[in-house]
């Protein structure tokens, strides 16, 4: 996969960078909260090759990528030139109420999630080691092991305590100061001594409750909440010089005390409440439960629910030591992947089965968006055939009470986290959900992918033989690019080029394509081609400084355009009249990924003749 290539592709399909509010990553999608979802090109996205699906939900626009999200990534970052800064900025446009709710669940749980599982499945190696009698549960080396795979859960507060302050956005290092006082041993025996005496604790008079608060979730959830608003209130009534003492210190002084005496052991009964609740209902109607969330968990997916989950799964473990959820996430992760890999060995379109293979792939071993949005959804028979295999494969195992005892990856690696009483019939149900969803896959049959094989390589014949066309974008002189009088331009590292001395002041779309960027102060255009030519028309040399006087944008960033769409008109009389050199450098900012760029030998030029060819 070319990084560079797809990222600017995406970029310029979600409206370019000043369309971007903020854009993250979780472990298949680059997630965007964009200034105007209608600037993104949604239809152009689904058809890029590299890109597995696009969704709208939770109050963002998501990229489903796959494994290779991460790479991408970093490449988007440095393509679209976004800072940390700028990435850490919320949103303006308004959510509901459950978009917000699903953003902030995903925004905290979603990173932390890497170090969970790994310690969970250090945990599952540990039982292993301790089933073959190759540690002994005495044996230091079990200590040490026992602490690689404790420690991410015991000191969970800490973590979330980061994640969240990040997402509210408060300073990361007092959210996590918070949670290490909660936490802190000489506080947690204190608590302890007095929940075993059945007392209460006294602080300024005030009542504390006992409680513990390693691998909690709920509270420090709240707690952080709560501070980020203590924290934004002090910064602004905080002189400049004086912040980083005051700001720090009013929020841990205010917010621990809150704590301890109120959100604490409000956050711990919710919790527990959560988790005894769910694990009640599983309890009593074991099968029912299994047949319903394994039949609409899918659906859960689709629109980000199963983010809500996360939370409950954890409380789960930590109060009762095991969980109902993560089996039915892994029967229907695994049916998902089944049901692509299905359709791999139905598939005709040669390109079609190399995705299901892949994506099929992934899906078993727990990443489920690449099959779920690149081929199930998208040939929708398959879709139904994995909702059918979720439900019956965790249907079999609600039956029979099947337990998972830490946060692994809901996939077949993540096997280790049923080792316990009900293994065999987590095996069984993993099974069953595969043999229903490859089965019904074959029995519902669908339609074959419309495109033909063999028909993405005609087209790269066509490309390859017809050069792509850029026409001039206004009548003028035509000049050589190194005689302008900038070597930002004359140089070449923007890419090949040339210059046009401009006679009247209108400047038209020089092809068919997309506004990729337009600078506020409209001195400035950046265009995308259909045929994938970027294309920047500068208007003047240092016209930025008139800040968009004398200059009138017809279009905006993100709309699509044909040749000879009028995009500026600008006063070319008073720009000369400030001072200004009004000559108008057109650069091919992608000449490099071309075999050839002919450059036209006209001497002047109208809008709309001919002023580049691009060879592929």
């Amino acid at each position: 996969m070319n990084y560079e290539q797809l990222s600017k592709k995406i970029l310029t399909n979600v409206g370019g960078t000043q369309n971007i509010d903020n854009v993250v990553h979780c472990m298949t999608r680059l997630r965007f909260n964009l200034k105007d979802d209608k600037l993104a090109n949604k239809a152009q996205l689904e058809k890029t090759p590299g890109v597995m699906g696009v969704a709208e939900k939770g109050g963002q626009f998501q990229v489903i990528i796959g494994n290779d999200v991460n790479n991408l990534y970093k490449e988007f970052v440095k393509v679209a030139g976004i800072s940390d800064k700028q990435n850490k900025q919320k949103s303006d446009k308004k959510q509901g109420v459950l978009n917000k709710f699903l953003d902030t669940l995903a925004g905290v749980f979603t990173p932390i999630l890497p170090a969970i599982v790994g310690a969970g499945m250090i945990k599952g190696l540990l039982s292993l080691l301790l089933v073959v009698g190759y540690v002994s549960a005495d044996s230091q080396t079990y200590q040490i092991f026992n602490a690689l795979a404790d420690g991410a859960f015991y000191f969970l507060p800490i973590l979330i305590a980061f994640s969240a302050s990040k997402k509210f956005g408060m300073n990361p290092y007092v959210g996590v100061a918070i949670a290490a006082v909660v936490l802190y041993p000489s506080l947690t025996a204190l608590m302890t001594t007095a929940k075993e005496a059945g007392k209460n604790l006294s602080f300024l008079g005030l009542p504390v409750t006992p409680a513990t608060y390693s691998a909690s979730v709920i509270p420090m959830f709240l707690a952080i909440w709560f501070a980020s608003y203590i924290e934004k209130v002090a910064d602004r009534y905080t002189p400049n010089a004086l912040k980083i003492i005051v700001v720090p210190t009013v929020t841990l002084l205010i917010t621990v005390p809150v704590f301890l005496i109120a959100i604490g052991p409000m956050g711990a009964i919710l919790g527990k409440g959560l988790a005894n609740g769910v694990t009640f209902l599983f309890q009593i109607a074991g099968p029912l439960a299994g047949l319903v969330l394994g039949g609409v968990m899918p659906l859960l997916v689709m629109i980000g629910m199963h983010y809500a989950l996360v939370p409950i799964i954890i409380e789960s473990i930590a109060t009762n030591g095991y969980d109902y959820i993560l089996p039915i996430l892994t029967a229907n992760n695994i049916s998902q992947g089944a049901a692509a890999l299905a359709v791999f060995f139905i598939a005709k379109n040669k390109n079609f089965k190399s995705l299901a293979f892949s994506t099929g792939i992934t899906g078993v071993l727990g990443v489920t968006e690449p099959a779920l949005y690149g081929v199930n959804l998208r040939l929708k028979k398959p879709f139904i055939a994995a909702m059918i295999g979720s439900a019956a494969g965790s249907t079999f195992m609600m039956f029979f009470h099947t337990k998972a005892y830490f946060f692994a990856k809901t996939g077949i690696q993540g096997l280790p986290m049923f080792f316990g009483e009900t293994f065999i019939y987590a095996v069984l149900g993993i099974i069953i959900a595969i043999v229903v969803a490859v089965g019904m896959t074959f029995v519902l049959k669908f339609e074959q992918p419309a495109v033909e094989e063999g028909a993405e390589e005609e087209e790269k014949v066509v490309v390859q033989a017809r050069p792509s066309t850029v026409f001039s974008p206004m009548k003028g002189i035509v000049r050589p690019i190194e005689e302008v009088d900038d070597t930002t331009f004359s140089s070449g590292i923007m890419g090949e080029g040339l210059a046009i001395q401009p006679t009247e002041g209108r400047l038209v779309s020089p092809v068919n394509g997309t506004v990729t960027s337009l600078f506020n102060t409209n001195h400035a255009i950046g265009l995308t081609s259909d045929t994938g030519a970027q294309i920047l028309v500068h208007i003047g040399l240092d016209t930025v400084k008139l800040d968009g006087k004398f200059f009138k944008a017809y279009v905006k960033q993100g709309e699509e355009v044909k040749l000879g769409d009028l995009l500026i008109e600008f006063d070319l009389e008073a720009i000369k009249a400030e001072g200004y050199d009004t000559i108008t450098p057109v650069i091919i900012m992608n000449s490099k990924e071309f075999s050839d760029v002919k450059r036209s030998n006209l001497k002047t030029t109208n809008a709309k003749e001919v002023l580049f060819e691009l060879f592929a």
